[in-house]
């Protein structure tokens, strides 16, 4: 009797529609990003696929059937199973680019009033929160939360938008030992009304502010500030305590602050000026990102760039492609790539590792501290004044190594690659590393910066006596 070839076990078919719905439920939840995640782990999809069928051929051999084939219904499948996963990717993104530009037809009414005002007690917490409007909040002196709102309604009338915004209020509740400030009396999803906030809270109380689209701005506040916007801007100054800021999309400003500042999750500009504490920056933010003056260093972790720098006395600049640091009097340790470096006067140790970009760094006073530069497909440029004393060790693959520095000179090999070792100077000095492929090495030679003389200063004429008449 002729043998049936085994059927397929239908062990993909299965995996696929069980990945895909798990998938879907995850970006659901917020708790997984199917552009991110197609966007790098695609070829996962073509790895699962193979897996399965082998493990299907397998199973076929073993009880006589051939199996493991692809069949058209499977491939029919898991083109379906793509085009839908693919849909879900443009919508999002769709959103995200264009979703301040589409508004809600019909023209905006507002309605202004203000909310009746609560005592509360010494240091205790404040949650701000709306789904739509924009947040400014106030520190104050006295120990009560002042609210003044203004009910914006987008309908076709006037008399429309009074009937809708009429329900609409705020209120301060007390939820354990947090007092919570939030609109109510309406569809938190209904996108014909937001809700603007104005609100002064007690200076000491720690304060907390969400909300989903809108723009934030705090001031004056002596005690810890987190915000969490999901699309706005965010500005915060003036502040004693940390800073904690979540973003989804958005800019973020912070000026004259004490405490330490993080900055999370992804968005556009940030700007930080005169920060007594640390800056943290922990996202994917397409900048620019700068810092301006912040005493106890900056932290940027980045698909793309890992930045420490213990202390920042002058500018940083991390845009699309560049980082520009002007007067680091701290330790710098940079690990990036395709981004191009420019240091200006660092003061401490430089630990930089780059790839596909050019690396330049310029001493303006001797360098005291180690120095090592590692590149590959890019070159390396570092300038040291004439006076410093160092070791250096230089290596570079299919490249030149200028030497502006008497007495050292590079050797080249056959295959083209140059090498430079030696001292300069008879002093006690660093050791300077670099090292790079396919791009050259050059070591540059300024003049020292010279302490301006004094002017000298010349005793005045003596005064011409008045002729006398005669």
């Amino acid at each position: 009797m002729a043998r049936t070839p085994a059927r397929s076990s239908g062990l993909f078919s299965g995996l696929v529609l069980l990945s895909a719905g798990i998938l879907l439920l995850l970006h659901n939840y917020g708790h997984l990003e199917l552009n991110a995640f197609f966007k790098r782990w695609w070829p996962l999809l073509i790895i699962f696929w193979g897996v399965v069928k082998l493990y299907e051929r397998t199973v076929g051999r073993r009880f006589g059937g051939g199996g493991g084939g692809i069949s058209g219904g499977e491939v029919l499948l898991v083109l379906a199973m793509l085009s839908l996963l693919g849909i879900v990717v443009a919508v999002d993104y769709t959103k995200g680019k264009i979703g301040n530009i589409i508004e809600v037809p019909g023209d905006n009414y507002s309605f202004d009033f203000d909310a009746v005002p609560k005592t509360i007690p010494a240091n205790a917490r404040v949650l701000v929160r709306t789904s739509q409007g924009d947040i400014t909040v106030r520190a104050s002196d006295d120990a009560q939360i002042h609210v003044s709102a203004k009910k914006n309604a987008r309908t076709w009338s006037e008399t429309e938008a009074g009937r809708i915004a009429k329900p609409v209020k705020v209120e301060i509740s007390q939820n354990g030992d947090r007092y919570e400030v939030q609109p109510s009396g309406y569809n938190q999803s209904d996108e014909r009304i937001s809700v603007d906030l104005e609100v002064a809270v007690p200076k000491k109380s720690p304060l907390a502010v969400k909300t989903d689209k809108g723009d934030v701005v705090i001031s004056d506040f002596t005690s810890d500030v987190s915000v969490a916007d999901q699309n706005g801007d965010v500005e915060v100054r003036g502040t004693n305590g940390e800073v904690s800021i979540e973003m989804r999309k958005g800019d973020v400003k912070v000026v004259s602050t004490k405490g330490d500042v993080k900055i999370s999750g992804k968005g556009g500009e940030i700007e930080v000026n005169n920060a007594t504490g640390s800056v943290t920056v922990d996202g994917d933010f397409y900048g620019p990102v700068r810092a301006d003056k912040v005493a106890k260093g900056v932290r940027i972790t980045s698909p793309r760039t890992d930045l420490t720098v213990l202390a920042l006395a002058g500018h940083m600049e991390a845009g699309s492609g560049n980082l520009d640091l002007i007067d680091v009097p701290g330790n710098m340790n940079l690990r990036t790539r395709d981004t191009e470096v420019s240091l200006e006067n660092p003061g401490g140790k430089v630990d930089i590792d780059n790839r596909n970009a050019q690396t330049t760094v310029r001493f303006s006073s001797v360098p005291k501290d180690d120095v090592q530069i590692t590149n590959s497909s890019a070159g390396i440029s570092l300038s040291v004044p004439g006076s410093s004393s160092f070791e250096i060790v230089a290596d570079c693959r299919n490249c030149d190594i200028e030497s502006e520095f008497p007495g050292l000179a590079s050797t080249k090999s056959e295959a083209g690659d140059s090498h430079l070792a030696g001292k300069y100077s008879s002093g006690k000095g660093p050791k300077i590393t670099l090292k790079t492929s396919y791009g050259n090495i050059e070591l540059r030679r300024t003049a020292s910066a010279m302490p301006l003389k004094p002017p000298v200063l010349r005793e005045p004429p003596e005064p011409i006596p008045p002729a006398t008449e005669q």
